[in-house]
C-alpha cells in the first residue's frame, strides 16, 4: 500500500463533507444577504478541511491508546491500530493540520477579531479531547452535541461571520443560526450511523457513546429522528418566511436518505453498516449543497 494511499486512509475523505456543507451554507446566507467575500469563503473552506482532518487523526489515535480500536472493528481500517502508522506519524499529521488550519485562520483572525481565535481554539480543543485526554467527552455519550455544535451550529455561522466582516460589519443573523441547524442535523445524522454500527465493540471497550446509552433499537430511532428533523428544519426556513421556497430543493436529497437509514435497522455487521456511512456521508453532502443552492435565491 502506498503511503499516499495510508495517509487518504488516516484523513478519512468521505468524512470531510462535515467540514465542506457547512462553509457553503454559510457562504449560500451571506450571497443571500448580499454579502460576497470568496477569498473569506475559500480560506474558511481551508481551514475547515484542515481541522477535519487534524480531528479524525486525532480519533484514530485516541481511540488506540484506550484499547476502542481493535483486530474486531467493523468499521474501516484505522492506520494505527493496523500498524499503517506509527503513533509518532499520526501524532506529526495532527499538528500539520492544525498548524495549516492556524495558517488559514490568521487572516480570518485579521477580518473578525478575537472571536475567531476563541473559534478555532476551542475547535482544536474539543477535536483532541473528543476521544483523548483525562475526560473523553465522546466516551460520555456527548459527541452527538459535541458534532451538532462545532460542525453545525458553530461552523455555519463562522463561515458567515467571517464574510459579513470582510464586507465591513460582523454579523451572526438569526436566519444563519436557523440556516445552521439542517446542516447540525445532517452532520450528526453521520455520527449516529457510526455509533449504531460500533455499539458492541464500544460498549466492550469502555467507550459509552449515546448509542451505547440507549440501546440498538432506541439508537435507531434516534436515526430517524435526526434525519426527519433535518427535512422539518429545512421545510421551516422557508415557512419562517425569510427565505424562499427554493430552499426545499434540499428535499429532493429524500432518496439519497432512504439506503442510510434503513440499513442498520436490518443488519448489525460490518459491511452493510459501512456502506450505510458512507451513504450517510454522501446524503449530508447532497442535502446541504442543495440547500445551500436554495439559500443563495
Amino acid at each position: 500500500m502506498s503511503r499516499f494511499r495510508v495517509w487518504m486512509m488516516a484523513i478519512r475523505p468521505p468524512t470531510l463533507t462535515a467540514a465542506i456543507v457547512p462553509v457553503a451554507v454559510g457562504t449560500a446566507v451571506a450571497w443571500h444577504d448580499g454579502v460576497r467575500a470568496p477569498l473569506a469563503a475559500f480560506i474558511t473552506l481551508v481551514a475547515a478541511l484542515a481541522l477535519q482532518a487534524g480531528a479524525n487523526l486525532a480519533n484514530d489515535l485516541s481511540d488506540f491508546r484506550r484499547g476502542a480500536d481493535t483486530d474486531t472493528r467493523l468499521g474501516p481500517i484505522r492506520v494505527t491500530q493496523r500498524g499503517l502508522l506509527t503513533e509518532r506519524q499520526v501524532t506529526g499529521g495532527v499538528i500539520v493540520f492544525f498548524l495549516l488550519a492556524t495558517f488559514g485562520g490568521l487572516y480570518l483572525t485579521y477580518l473578525g477579531g478575537w472571536p475567531i481565535v476563541a473559534i478555532g481554539l476551542a475547535s482544536m480543543l474539543a477535536a483532541v479531547t473528543y476521544t483523548g485526554g483525562p475526560w473523553p467527552f465522546g466516551y460520555r455519550g456527548l459527541g452527538e452535541v459535541f458534532v451538532f455544535i462545532f460542525f453545525g451550529v458553530v461552523a455555519v455561522a463562522g463561515t458567515y461571520y467571517v464574510q459579513t466582516c470582510a464586507a465591513g460589519a460582523c454579523l451572526v443573523t438569526n436566519d444563519v443560526l436557523a440556516a445552521s441547524l439542517p446542516v447540525a442535523l445532517t452532520v450528526t445524522a453521520i455520527l449516529v450511523v457510526n455509533n449504531v454500527r460500533d455499539i458492541d465493540q464500544d460498549r466492550l471497550a469502555g467507550k459509552y457513546t449515546l448509542a451505547v446509552y440507549l440501546g440498538r433499537r432506541l439508537a435507531r430511532w434516534e436515526l430517524v429522528v435526526v434525519v426527519a428533523g433535518a427535512y422539518l428544519a429545512a421545510g421551516a426556513l422557508w415557512l419562517s418566511g425569510d427565505f424562499s421556497v427554493w430552499v426545499l430543493l434540499s428535499w429532493l436529497s429524500v432518496p439519497a436518505a432512504i439506503m442510510p437509514v434503513v440499513v442498520p435497522f436490518k443488519r448489525t455487521d460490518g459491511p452493510p453498516l459501512n456502506a450505510a456511512l458512507r451513504g450517510m456521508a454522501r446524503l449530508h453532502l447532497i442535502f446541504g449543497l442543495l440547500l445551500a443552492i436554495g439559500l443563495s435565491n
